[in-house]
């Protein structure tokens, strides 16, 4: 116990207050395999943040770590506890939600509501009910018999309901189409966050979530492969859509990930620090149309450079 406060006082003194989530050197092995291997992740307070990686990645053990549903070695704080040791304080103020098919199907809908009302401080039934009421869902059917936007919806007034400081999401429209998976974001983003929560949501669905994000997160292997703030992206790549008569050139600039478009090709380029903010693109400029790169693309050339 003794060794626990002393832990957390250390955590207090060297971590900044808006830091929602700090890990430092973060590992998780089954048996041989390291599903994280030493990850370093500081997610401040207020910030929406995509992590990102393909299946098998790490993802889903992360997010796991951080909220104390596995083991792990190194240090961790979130939102002011190590869920290590302080677990069932934490997730007063945290709730982890995966896929929508993680719903138990044989409860009906209001009964469901009546037992995260119960298991949850945080949880205010009446604004689950007021959102459900804008939908055609029947509350005393089961969620077995309900269609995939319905418990979409349904899954949805859960968490806006939820009155807690982190949400975190894993694989949260895993199965739904493009409809549903667009209304789910589009509803967390208004009609949940008001901009002092810290969303993290961990996809491998990189394009459906890049307009909410403020922050990105790169894994591959159980390693951080990149991390940035969304708003560093443009001053720090440049994309260049290259005529036949300039490949050798841009290939001289050392692109990172190059791809053949129609009657040409896009090469994507990690700016070096001294050209990043000051406008200073000329060189790009020349070789043809620069326009700043999707996080599609960005990722495609950071797993791609990690795998090299």
């Amino acid at each position: 116990m003794e060794n626990t406060r002393q832990e957390n006082a250390m955590l207090d003194a060297i971590w900044r207050p808006e830091s929602a989530i700090k890990a430092r050197n973060l590992r998780k092995s089954y048996g041989s395999f390291r599903a994280l291997d030493g990850i370093d992740l500081d997610i401040p307070r207020g910030a929406i943040c995509g992590l990102i990686g393909p299946n098998g990645a790490g993802k889903t053990t992360a997010l796991k770590s951080l909220v104390g549903l596995c083991d792990s070695d190194g240090e961790l704080s979130v939102i002011g506890h190590d869920p290590r040791v302080a677990r069932a304080s934490l997730m007063k103020d945290a709730c982890f939600i995966a896929d929508v098919g993680v719903l138990p199907k044989s409860l009906r809908c209001i009964d469901l509501l009546a037992y995260v009302d119960d298991v949850h401080s945080k949880f205010n039934r009446a604004k689950a009910l007021r959102f459900l009421a804008t939908t055609d869902i029947d509350l005393k059917k089961r969620v077995k018999t309900l269609s995939k936007g319905m418990v979409t919806q349904l899954h949805l007034a859960l968490v806006m309901a939820l009155d807690v400081e982190l949400l975190i999401l894993d694989e949260p429209t895993l199965g739904l189409d493009i409809i549903y998976r667009q209304e789910f974001y589009d509803r967390l983003l208004t009609q949940f966050y008001d901009g002092s929560q810290t969303i993290v949501i961990s996809t491998h669905q990189v394009e459906e979530i890049e307009s909410l994000l403020s922050h990105l997160i790169f894994i591959s292997h159980g390693k951080i492969v990149f991390s940035t703030e969304m708003e560093a992206l443009q001053q720090r790549f440049v994309e260049v859509t290259v005529d036949a008569e300039n490949y050798a050139a841009a290939d001289a600039l050392n692109p990172i990930y190059t791809r053949a478009t129609l009657g040409g090709k896009d090469y994507l380029f990690e700016l070096e620090e001294g050209e990043r903010g000051v406008g200073d693109r000329s060189r790009y400029e020349r070789l043809g149309r620069v326009s700043t790169p999707s996080v599609a693309d960005v990722f495609v050339a950071k797993l791609g450079a990690s795998h090299g």
